[in-house]
This record gives structure tokens, C-alpha cells and sequence, in this order.
């Protein structure tokens, strides 16, 4: 089983930056994705940022140019880094991991809050 905590959500305003962490913990498969989802009041759960464990990167339209996706895979973290955030960037944003093994495994986290202020 892994476990993924969040953190530093909060408020910035915009034009702002904010880094996001996600810590695992548990057993990690070698051959992995993880990934920043975030979900807006209204809208779906989209996928913004995603880093496999090869280090190959992607981004939604949206965040690209704006966002960062990194992994530390000794410290067992993960993080987001967002630059000039919008106000419509403002979301729950959730930590997820993929692992492959004998069958597919699937985690979340709990999600942080993060509000961009016009």
C-alpha cells in the first residue's frame, strides 16, 4: 500500500508561485507514474502535470510554460511548482500514483487547497 500526503497548498495572489510537495510512503513499485489532478467547483478532475519514473514529463495545455513537475525518487517525493498563478488555477489539487506490478495500483491523496486571489 502507498500513502501520499500533500502540502503547501494555500493562498497566493496572482501573478504568484507556490510549490506543492507530496510525500509517499509504502512500498513503491520501480516502473511508476505520478501526477498533480486538481479539481475547480463545477468542473472535472483534470490532469495537470504527470512525470513517469523515467523522468519523462507532461502538462495540460492549460499549465504549460507555467507549471513544473519534478520527482525526487530518494527522498520518495514529488512536487509541483507553479509560477504566475491565475485566479482560475484555483483548485483542490491531488497527488496520484500508478504502480505496475503483478496488476495495476492506483493512490491518491486527500488533496490541498489552493486559492489565487485576483
Amino acid at each position: 500500500q502507498v500513502q501520499l500526503v500533500e502540502s503547501g497548498g494555500g493562498l497566493v495572489q496572482a501573478g504568484g508561485s507556490l510549490r506543492l510537495s507530496c510525500a509517499t510512503s509504502g512500498s513503491i513499485f520501480s516502473r511508476n507514474f505520478m501526477g498533480w489532478y486538481r479539481q475547480a467547483p463545477g468542473k472535472q478532475r483534470e490532469l495537470v502535470a504527470g512525470i513517469y519514473s523515467g523522468g519523462s514529463t507532461s502538462y495540460a495545455d492549460s499549465v504549460k510554460g507555467r507549471f513544473i513537475i519534478s520527482r525526487d525518487n530518494a527522498k520518495n517525493m514529488m512536487y509541483l511548482q507553479m509560477n504566475s498563478l491565475k485566479p482560475e488555477d484555483t483548485a483542490v489539487y491531488y497527488c496520484t500514483y500508478t504502480g505496475w506490478g503483478p496488476d495495476e495500483y492506483n493512490y491518491w491523496g486527500r488533496g490541498t487547497q489552493v486559492t489565487v486571489s485576483s
